[in-house]
């Protein structure tokens, strides 16, 4: 080993792009000075040294914003800290529109910036010729414009990182390759070099499009591929000055920035070109790839009608070069599962010089408390399934990917490429029932139905998409009568053993000391009180209980349960999902229908609901769980994959007489939003405790032992909350809700929305958000209900109803009927 290499760090990163750099430039900053960062090659040279530099801050989530946000105040700042020249401005940047669902897309893009704390203009034609007047603007509707946007050199950023974190006393060491990451025990001991063996306590993969390769030495899934990204630099144009803002044209998939006079003109096209299947070179520094012109040339040719000066201008520069993207386009972070210590921060989707201030920040909080400085579900490494990192998989889904970053953002958008990954038993059956389906965690998924309708697809739009007559008239079946769902996607765990009880009742913020065949809906917590998940536990046996949550949460809800587990504990925990099919029947008429198929008792006395009972059903000995996500009398039926079929047959053929109807995913959603059910990740994370949810009713607070974060609610209740989490519905029928729209209480902003649909029973948008306090006050019933509500749609407010109790049943009679 090189003199240089100390032998032991308490941290260690390996990767030198800006990433790696900020995290070792943020650790320093926290006090962690004992940081040593490891780079192959020289900083930057794999991808970061030829990115586009933008630097914009409005992302998909009020956190993700503000981690862009923090970026750019960092950055404002870096030059006269360091020394280092970093080229950062803030020009701004325009976003155009060219038709009106485009348009509708940045207004409310304009709406969340608001609430998101952004600068944000709405300009029109004369605005952006006035502001860029190299444009042809002929067919542009409007834009919208952020002043605190601009620009960077990313390798000079990378260096003004790495130099602030020298200076607080991190080693960075260039040419120093990692080949290996030593484990024991479940917890990383360090890394291999090609000289011998460094230990740590931490170790941080920022390896870029090398981060799955990487992944692979403790087989960690990290999926991640690279794709070959466009741009060229013109000849100097006049009329090209430092001032001008940054410019994006997503409906002509392109970007144009001011380069020294000059314009980058980079693309983001609807169908990518995967780049790395067999490997990356070994030599790989500072590369280019091979120029494509012909991939190339239509997004030029469109570009040079925006700004015609392209076509009396030279190309001093054709440059090609990898980036990494994931099947979601939401980079990887945190700390991966079953590996403690083990961190990791890559997979950043054309996005990461905008995002790494931010990134380098949290991951270095993430590092020095154990736990993420604030919600981030969105970008954890725990979101992640295997079947992700299948290299065919990941070439087929980062194909799309990329062109997605310029694609209009539509509600209920699904991914058309790598498909048909995880199916429910019951598909092909689904499939002539006239399913349309989305994709979940992998899973086809029935979101709505068109009967006698073949391959039926979506039409996007902001508005009422074609589904909408059909999912709600699957909305009132539910309500009316009864309706099956296929909920095959839940992930299913079984705990067991003589310690199961004690183990799920300190990681259970409910009762679950119950009697053989209750169910009981809880929230694990962390200790914070935050809602780390939110499910139901069933106890089946006196020494096993079922744990049932979301597909999309099956690797985190797995890992936290199991990371919970203490080592002399005797519970064993096993993954049942994919062994198990489920059917839900819901609705008025869903007991009549369930008893002409067992010889059980289903009556409300002898079934009440919250209990689990073993029946007969058809050649099958199903569980059947009297429970609902959709607020009417209803049993989930837990079938063993292989009898599920038959199971689904009886059911069809003794449906029939009732009105027996289909129902998808977008009609469970609506009706889950009309009761007021909470959906975590986007209603409840784990910033967000129960009593600020409306939860409260689900924590036993003096049960024996106590809980996970017990200590924190107490305290929370005793100072009271400072959000609440508040029902809105619409007075206009006409306009949709989504998410993130602003809420106005008396004129003024207090929060955004979480979650939104249509109540097709109610008949108006219906939306979950929390309430605060401008002034940081406790933010009680009486605080909710004195205030008048608008909600902020498309940069327009409109009136709204506030409520603290389900608009829908608020006594909750029809589930317990």
């Amino acid at each position: 080993m090189p003199k240089s290499v100390p032998n032991h760090a308490s941290v260690v990163i390996v990767g030198g792009g800006v990433v790696g750099c900020s995290i070792a430039y943020h650790l320093v900053k926290l006090g962690i000075t004992d940081v040593l960062l490891l780079e192959r090659k020289q900083l930057s040279s794999g991808t970061t040294w030829h990115a586009a530099g933008l630097v914009g801050q409005l992302r998909a989530t009020q956190n993700l914003t503000q981690l862009a946000k923090y970026s750019t105040e960092l950055y404002a700042g870096l030059e006269a800290e360091t020394g280092q020249a970093t080229g950062f401005k803030q020009n701004g940047s325009i976003s155009l529109a060219t038709n009106g669902e485009r348009m509708e897309e940045l207004r409310r893009g304009a709406s969340m910036a608001r609430v998101f704390g952004l600068a944000v203009e709405e300009i029109d034609q004369n605005d952006i010729r006035r502001m860029h007047p190299l444009l042809n603007v002929d067919d542009v509707v409007g834009g919208v414009f952020l002043p605190k946007d601009g620009q960077i050199n990313p390798s000079d950023l990378t260096q003004a990182l790495a130099k602030g974190a020298r200076a607080g006393g991190a080693t960075v060491l260039e040419n120093i390759k990692v080949t290996d990451i030593s484990t024991e025990g479940g917890r990383v001991t360090g890394v291999e070099i090609e000289d011998g063996h460094i230990s740590a306590d931490i170790v941080v993969n920022c390896t870029g499009m090398w981060g799955r390769s990487v992944g692979g030495f403790t087989n960690t899934l990290i999926p991640l591929h690279a794709c070959e990204h466009f741009y060229v630099v013109t000849d100097p144009i006049a009329g090209v000055t430092p001032d001008l803002p940054v410019l994006r044209d997503p409906d002509n998939f392109a970007y144009f920035k001011e380069d020294a006079g000059k314009i980058l003109l980079g693309a983001f096209e609807p169908e990518a070109k995967p780049w790395g299947m067999d490997g990356i070179p070994e030599d790989f520094c500072f590369d280019e790839l091979p120029n494509d012109m012909e991939h190339f040339m239509p997004v030029l040719e469109r570009a040079l009608n925006r700004m015609p000066a392209l076509q009396e201008t030279g190309i001093r520069t054709w440059f090609c070069g990898p980036e990494s993207f994931t099947p979601d386009n939401r980079y990887h972070l945190g700390e991966v599962p079953d590996v403690t210590g083990l961190f990791v921060a890559c997979g950043f989707n054309s996005i990461g010089i905008q995002s790494a201030g931010g990134v380098g920040k949290v991951m270095a909080e993430w590092i020095r408390n154990g736990y993420a400085p604030l919600d981030l579900w969105d970008v954890d490494i725990r979101r992640t399934l295997p079947h992700q990192s299948n290299p065919r998989f990941l070439k087929e889904r980062v194909s799309e990917c990329l062109g997605l970053l310029y694609a209009p953002h539509w509600p209920f958008y699904q991914y058309r490429t790598a498909r048909g990954v995880r199916k429910s038993p019951l598909h092909d059956r689904l499939v002539n029932a006239g399913a349309a389906f989305g994709e979940a965690a992998g899973w086809e998924r029935a979101n709505w139905y068109a009967p006698g309708v073949t391959d039926p697809q979506y039409e996007y739009s902001y508005g009422r998409q074609n589904w909408f007559e059909y999912s709600a008239a699957e909305h009132l079946a539910v309500r009316e009568s009864v309706a099956l769902f296929d909920q095959t996607s839940f992930a299913k765990f079984q705990l067991s053993g003589r310690d199961a009880v004690a183990v799920l009742n300190q990681v259970c913020a409910n009762e679950v000391d119950v009697a053989i065949g209750r169910t009981v809906y809880t929230q694990w917590l962390n200790a914070r009180g935050g809602i780390e998940a939110d499910l139901t536990v069933t106890r089946t046996e006196a020494d096993e209980f079922l744990i049932v949550t979301s597909a999309t949460s099956q690797v985190r809800d797995f890992h936290w349960l199991k990371s919970h587990i203490p080592t002399d504990a005797h519970a064993h925990l096993t993954d049942l999902t994919s062994a198990q099919a489920v059917i839900s029947i819901m609705g008025p008429k869903s007991r009549d229908l369930l008893a002409g198929l067992t010889d059980a008792d289903v009556s409300n006395a002898a079934f009440p609901f919250g209990t689990s009972q073993l029946l007969n059903i058809a050649y099958a000995t199903v569980r059947a769980t009297r429970l609902t996500y959709v607020g009417e009398l209803g049993w989930e039926l837990y079938i063993p994959s292989e009898f599920v079929p038959g199971v689904y047959d009886e059911i069809v053929a003794a449906g029939a007489k009732f009105g027996l109807v289909h129902a998808g995913y977008h009609a469970m959603d609506s009706l889950r939003i009309e009761k007021a059910y909470r959906h975590w990740g986007h209603d409840i994370t784990d910033e967000d405790t129960p009593l600020e949810a409306g939860l409260g009713f689900a924590v036993a607070w003096d049960k024996p032992g106590g809980f996970i974060g017990r200590e924190a609610l107490l305290a929370q209740r005793e100072a009271g909350t400072h959000q609440r989490l508040v029902q809105f519905r619409l007075t206009d029928p006409e306009k949709l809700l989504y998410h993130n729209e602003p809420i106005w209480r008396d004129g003024v902003i207090v929060g955004h929305l979480r979650s939104g649909n249509y109540g097709h029973s109610l008949g108006a948008a219906i939306g979950l958000g929390y309430v605060q306090d401008p002034e940081g006050g406790v933010v009680d019933a009486a605080f909710v209900n004195a205030g008048t509500y608008e909600i902020e749609v498309a940069c327009e407010r409109v009136e709204a109803t506030a409520s603290l109790r389900p608009f829908y049943d608020p006594k909750s009679i029809n589930i317990k009927a």
